[in-house]
């Protein structure tokens, strides 16, 4: 097996927890794209939603430079597992002290939605947007995460797919509430 070629490094500190993602991905690029995406969710920038704001980049014009494509590709026809970097993450925070679980801590489970205009987008429907306190169509996404009093971090979240999306709506067997996915979410 030969040794995977040396990838720009991430700043600071942030090396050496991407460096520990390393072994999920295959390719060089897929290692920079980690590397990439990791900084631009941790740097602070007003809005880090779309590829571009990720890079670093204006909104409209800087996402076709090549630190926003970079991210676009990693994200959206790279071949890695997000269900494994995720695991993987939670590994880390689980082994240290400092973040693991402990009875003095709770889980939170939260369905929190944002505004979607059209049908067509996978798991956009008219329903219940609490950020915005009304019924409206938007894609919603319940989520879990642990805090304690010192911290808090993400652990896993889903989509919630409106019934009108199913052949059988609520009474297909692929449906689910979002009371369901929650309770999938902390077992």
């Amino acid at each position: 097996m030969t040794k995977p070629k040396p990838v720009p490094a991430a700043p600071g500190a942030l090396e050496g927890y991407a460096a520990r993602f390393d072994g999920l991905f295959t390719h060089l690029g897929q290692r920079r794209g980690f590397r990439e995406y990791v900084t631009g969710l941790l740097a602070p920038r007003e809005r880090n939603k779309t590829a571009a704001a990720l890079a670093g980049a204006e909104p409209v014009a800087g996402s076709k430079s090549a630190a926003a494509q970079r991210v676009q590709y990693f994200l959206s026809e790279s071949c890695w597992d997000p269900e494994r970097a995720n695991a993987r993450r939670l590994e880390l925070l689980l082994a240290e002290a400092a973040t693991a679980p402990h009875p003095d801590g709770v889980l939170v489970i939260d369905d929190s939605g944002d505004r979607k205009d059209g049908r067509a987008t996978a798991h956009v429907g008219r329903q219940w947007l609490g950020r915005l306190g009304k019924t409206d169509s938007g894609i919603v996404t319940v989520s879990t995460l642990w805090a304690d009093e010192r911290i808090y971090y993400p652990l896993h979240a889903r989509p919630y797919t409106p019934a009108h999306h199913f052949a059988r709506g609520k009474y297909d067997p692929a449906f689910r509430t979002k009371w369901r996915i929650a309770v999938e979410l902390a077992g």
